[in-house]
């Protein structure tokens, strides 16, 4: 059975929180909580402290190293390159540093197995995974038609608009 955020978020019963599993905000206020330090000192924190990735950079620099990878991969990929991508990804979501995550991940490769047979079916495949999981955490999905311009060729126009048009308004 999968444990929950709130195992994740309290340090799987540690007495220090897993860093790639909470956000710094979280993490910064129990660091502050158990040494009793004044809340006026969070901001000169946040902005002092050079540490470890959260979950949040966390997150966001490996979509972007994913999203990258999936828009550089060959359009016509040999069978061993469509193959190795299939391990790496699998692979990688036995190793990714947030146990919560890395689960997640786990669970939707069982029925939904990346698609390598193109650049653009791998990207689109991406694309979805991560909707999937914006939609998890209550984030806007991306327009997948848009990945492309996005990750690989730059933005057509001047304004971009890759979220749903009623976030915008």
């Amino acid at each position: 059975m999968a444990a929950s955020m709130d195992d994740f978020m309290s340090g799987h019963g540690k007495p220090k929180p897993c860093r790639a599993c909470t956000d710094f905000d979280s993490y910064i206020d129990q660091y502050m909580t158990e040494r009793k330090l004044p809340k006026t000192m969070k901001a000169k924190l946040k902005n002092d402290l050079q540490c470890p990735l959260d979950k949040n950079d966390l997150g966001r620099n490996t979509w972007s190293f994913l999203h990258t990878m999936a828009a550089y991969f060959p359009d016509k990929p040999s069978s061993t390159h469509q193959s190795e991508m299939k391990q790496f990804i699998n692979l990688f979501s036995k190793f990714y540093p947030c146990d919560y995550c890395a689960e997640d991940l786990r669970v939707e490769l069982k029925t939904n197995q990346p698609d390598t047979k193109s650049q653009h079916s791998l990207s689109q495949w991406l694309c979805r995974l991560h909707n999937n999981v914006n939609v998890k955490i209550g984030k806007p999905e991306f327009d997948c038609s848009k990945v492309n311009e996005r990750w690989r060729d730059g933005w057509k126009d001047e304004v971009f608009q890759p979220y749903s048009s009623s976030l915008i308004e």
